[in-house]
């Protein structure tokens, strides 16, 4: 069977042998003669795979024992809402560094909960670049400090991370596992899983415990972390199928010599992209300002609008899938996470310098 070379933002690339091995389990999870979907989520042989997936979160990203994992749902659209409800008390501010899309609908979603500042932002260059450390001006009375930490839309991605005298927060929803971070650095960590995780429909929280004393008392359950921390991610029915999935990948995660190979893997792949555009001269050019390039997605543009159709219609001939770039930057866009090998980015690349010969 001919794998098609999947550049897709997101639901994205999974690994092929974990696609095989939920092939393989699907009608009869260790010999229980029922799918994982069928499964109760009180089952043991449920509780195996979810109290699996955090351990292997927890070992693989160093999480400390400072630090809960939650199992949510509603993707990072719905912790744009959570985290303000939860974190940001009446007296306080929010503040938001504006590195695109996500970043800007993180923070008009947390102007309905509470008061807000803009720390720093890059909207003026149609975000180009990562605002760097000097630029943030933090707001009296801060609350918290929220970043995004990969953009998916703009191709840029923050390399060192904010050490202020706040609680940062961070939306990792396109890179979380690509690299290795500190998470003591962190008050919180969300991520939905179908960038780097798993499929679509689990969202992973990692909060500081210390945050849990402060939520209010008033907020509905659903919404609430603490509901979450003290069920162990089970009040309701979590998304079965997809915490399963997302143990599998952690398994893969770990078979491929964990977080630090992934993230030098994921370097090399980006720098045969990169290094196709830098030696094009000028054929393709970059979104991103050369310090501030994502590892994650690779965003440029191509002459003009015709040569640009012609490159995505025949890159589709040649079995590419998902490298149209979104409307707001236009051109086309690779977004090479961990379950994309190399050898597709390798394939790109070529493709790429053989379509430059023919229309430069």
């Amino acid at each position: 069977m001919k794998r098609a070379y999947n550049f897709n933002a997101g639901p994205s690339a999974l690994p092929l042998p974990v696609l095989q091995r939920a092939q393989e389990e699907l009608l009869n999870f260790q010999n229980t003669g029922m799918s994982v979907m069928e499964l109760s989520h009180r089952s043991k042989e449920y509780d195996a795979v979810h109290n699996k997936a955090k351990q292997l979160l927890r070992k693989l990203m160093n999480i400390p024992d400072t630090h809960d994992v939650l199992f949510l749902q509603g993707g990072a659209s719905l912790q744009f809402s959570m985290v303000p409800m939860n974190l940001l008390p009446r007296e306080k501010v929010g503040n938001y560094v504006l590195t695109g899309v996500w970043s800007e609908k993180a923070l008009k979603e947390a102007k309905k909960v509470g008061q807000t500042h803009i720390a720093a932002s890059s909207k003026e260059a149609n975000y180009t670049y990562i605002p760097s450390l000097d630029q943030i001006q933090l707001s009296e009375r801060a609350a918290y400090l929220h970043i995004t930490s990969n953009n998916t839309i703009f191709g840029t991605q923050w390399h060192e991370f904010p050490n202020l005298p706040v609680d940062l927060i961070a939306d990792m929803s396109s890179d979380i596992l690509s690299r290795e971070v500190n998470i003591e650095q962190f008050a919180l960590i969300y991520a939905g899983a179908q960038k780097n995780l798993g499929p679509s429909g689990v969202t992973v929280v990692i909060v500081r415990n210390d945050l849990l004393e402060h939520v209010p008392e008033n907020l509905p359950t659903m919404l609430d972390y603490r509901t979450y921390s003290s069920s162990n991610s089970l009040y309701n029915t979590p998304p079965t199928f997809a915490i399963y999935m997302l143990s599998l990948v952690l398994e893969w995660v770990e078979e491929q010599g964990g977080v630090k190979m992934i993230e030098k893997r994921n370097k090399e792949k980006a720098s045969v992209v990169y290094e196709a555009i830098d030696a094009s001269a000028g054929f393709y050019s970059p979104h991103a300002e050369k310090g501030s390039r994502s590892f994650m997605n690779v965003t440029f543009t191509l002459p003009n609008e015709e040569i640009t159709k012609k490159f995505l219609a025949e890159a589709k001939e040649q079995g590419f899938v998902g490298l149209a770039g979104h409307r707001s930057v236009g051109g086309c866009r690779a977004s090479i996470y961990n379950a994309v090998p190399y050898e597709a980015c390798e394939a790109l690349a070529e493709f790429m310098k053989q379509f430059q010969k023919r229309f430069a």
